[in-house]
């Protein structure tokens, strides 16, 4: 990927594959090409060249009328959660769903359920919120960019323990991250992306990469 307005080759020969239902942390410093990759499988930004596959949709030929077919197969937490402000907790989970012309029933059945599931009794009742509206359309992946960005230790490891839950009820679970205690807490595969480039890829789950 090269952003044409100021020249920056963002990604330059990645080649990587997750599979259905992985547990993946995505790694490495500011400016290494992690939220690019978040963009371009999110369909937000098109890649310059090459290829790319997300759940069957061949994001180099997509169409944009079939950008919301392919949405509906992800479940995407951005850092800063881009909840409705005077929307419920309800209400912002259920509009995920009305935005894919989901019934008033289908609503009424899911929504309670996610918000059990994910326990919005917590502290980070936001966070909360946005992890309940990415699972509601019952995603074949989450995307979760720096979720853990503003918890302290604690809650971040019941974060994590809480996207292993859903991990192990069959969906692929995407984690953008720089905070090598947490990474290192779990033994998921980790990869390492640096100067738009993958520098490691392993299912050690260590991330030995040491950021400045």
């Amino acid at each position: 990927k090269v952003y044409e307005s100021s020249g920056t080759v963002a990604l330059d020969g990645v080649d990587l594959s997750i599979n259905e239902g992985e547990f993946v942390f995505l790694v490495g410093p500011s400016g290494s090409g992690k939220t690019t990759i978040m963009k371009l499988i999110t369909g937000e930004i098109h890649a310059s060249s090459g290829s790319i596959t997300v759940n069957d949709f061949d994001m180099m030929r997509i169409k944009r009328r079939k950008l919301p077919k392919m949405r509906r197969t992800l479940g995407v937490i951005f850092q800063d959660y881009r909840l409705i402000e005077n929307m419920s907790v309800y209400d912002n989970v259920a509009f995920a769903m009305r935005v894919v012309g989901a019934s008033g029933k289908e609503i009424s059945r899911r929504v309670p359920y996610v918000l059990e599931l994910v326990g919005l009794e917590g502290r980070e009742k936001r966070l909360r919120v946005a992890i309940a509206r990415a699972l509601v359309n019952s995603p074949r992946m989450i995307v979760a960019d720096e979720p853990t960005g503003n918890l302290d230790p604690v809650r971040s490891l019941e974060l994590m323990l809480l996207f292993e839950k859903i991990n192990e009820m069959g969906t692929t679970i995407l984690v953008v991250t720089h905070e090598k205690e947490l990474v290192n807490a779990f033994s998921k595969r980790v990869i390492t992306i640096d100067g738009g480039h993958v520098i490691s890829d392993g299912m050690d789950g260590y991330y030995s990469y040491e950021i400045e």
